[in-house]
């Protein structure tokens, strides 16, 4: 792989965390997302993100949505316009 071609390995989802898009920032560290099963949930910024990452409408991020509570996930990573686009081309999301 070369720095090239702009492709970079990007991190994935495991097999808990899901792809979702940021429909909505309800204040604070809650945000609405639209995971990629189709499913809203109130996603939760946890402290080591919350002033070092800044999470806006329409970014691309991995959640791991809760085992006791499934309308509710944290937000696992934040990916950037440039990681967005490469998830999109590699078609891995829509």
């Amino acid at each position: 792989m070369s720095e090239t071609d702009g492709r970079r390995n990007l991190r994935m989802p495991n097999d808990d965390e899901l792809f979702a898009v940021v429909t909505r920032h309800d204040g604070g560290n809650h945000v609405r997302v639209r995971c990629e099963d189709g499913k809203e949930r109130m996603g939760r910024i946890p402290g080591r993100m919350k002033y070092r990452t800044w999470i806006e409408e329409d970014d691309i991020v991995l959640v791991e949505p809760w085992d006791w509570q499934d309308e509710k996930a944290n937000i696992e990573w934040r990916y950037d316009s440039k990681d967005a686009a490469q998830l999109r081309e590699e078609g891995h999301i829509d």
